[in-house]
């Protein structure tokens, strides 16, 4: 998953849950369609990528998905980028990482 938004209850991307929910999404549909609220251990083992200084979907939403997944015993690994802000793809042009190999080498470790 990279940037991704993963909570409608906390840092909320609004356009996101807008598009999604509508323009006045009840608290039980909020709840119900944020990610971090719905693992277990059959969630599938997630990479996660998200730049620092994202001004469009806080970074707080990897951290807190990758902190429940690991609570849930998920085999999870996240990538932070200082900078690169939202919507940099395949290649973050603020720096040397690329995480799509990091991504091609965990998926090895874990034979996935």
């Amino acid at each position: 998953m990279i940037y991704p938004v993963i909570s409608f209850e906390k840092s909320v991307h609004a356009g996101t849950m807008k598009n999604l929910l509508g323009s006045d999404p009840s608290q039980e549909l909020k709840h119900y369609f944020s990610a971090d609220k719905n693992v277990n251990k059959n969630t599938p083992p997630t990479f996660l990528v998200h730049a620092k200084d994202d001004k469009s979907v806080p970074v707080e939403n990897s951290v807190m998905l990758s902190n429940v997944l690991k609570a849930n015993k998920v085999k999870t690994e996240m990538f932070l980028y200082e900078k690169g802000g939202h919507g940099f793809g395949l290649i973050n042009p603020t720096s040397d990482v690329d995480w799509f190999s990091l991504l091609a080498s965990w998926m090895k470790k874990e034979k996935l």
